[in-house]
């Protein structure tokens, strides 16, 4: 158990990562920053989520002078592309597509900042996710929903649909939900 009188701040707009840290006990406060989560050319993508998780925090560092502050960032790899956030249906559509009957990969990274020590603890997590062969109208029903437009990839493992997409995964089930929670438990303890 996490046990600090020092105050610990989301700065994230995901409501999974606010949920997911709920499962640890943590009060957390949350706010959004916004950057920029630009993919650059031939970065691998370990080292893409890494970048954007450092300049979350160097602007949420703006937000919040004192306490613990917490960032992260979760990118879809398929086919030596990124899958970011559906821009419209129709790409929601598109990716889901891609995915159905293929394996691609889940990379989260998270970033730790106690200001109190001015120690910083940035680390990432890579799981293989399994789909299982998908049909359109199931497509097109998941995206009717509304869920797909907010996450990496048009698809949250958690969701009661989107979950039965899922076949396997070879991993950390959390990071695909959006914060690898034993490694991010583990390196809140040491941070603290």
């Amino acid at each position: 158990m996490v046990k600090t009188d020092i105050p610990i701040y989301l700065a994230s707009k995901s409501p999974r990562r606010r949920k997911l840290l709920k499962q640890l006990n943590l009060k957390i406060k949350s706010f959004s920053v916004e950057t920029e989560e630009i993919v650059l050319p031939a970065e691998q993508p370990y080292a893409t989520v890494i970048r954007i998780a450092k300049e979350k925090m160097a602007a949420a560092k703006k937000k919040v002078k004192k306490g613990i502050i917490i960032t992260a960032d979760t990118i879809v790899f398929l086919d030596g592309k990124v899958l970011g956030k559906p821009e419209n249906q129709i790409d929601a559509f598109r990716m889901l597509k891609k995915l159905s009957n293929r394996t691609h990969q889940v990379y989260s990274a998270f970033c730790i900042y106690n200001s109190a020590t001015g120690k910083t603890i940035t680390e990432y997590v890579k799981t293989d996710v399994r789909f299982r062969k998908l049909i359109e109208p199931e497509i097109r029903d998941y995206i009717k929903s509304g869920s797909p437009m907010d996450k990496a990839g048009a698809y949250g493992i958690q969701d009661d649909f989107g979950a039965v997409f899922v076949d396997h995964i070879n991993g950390c089930y959390y990071n695909v939900v959006g914060l690898p929670l034993s490694k991010f438990y583990h390196a809140l303890l040491r941070i603290i």
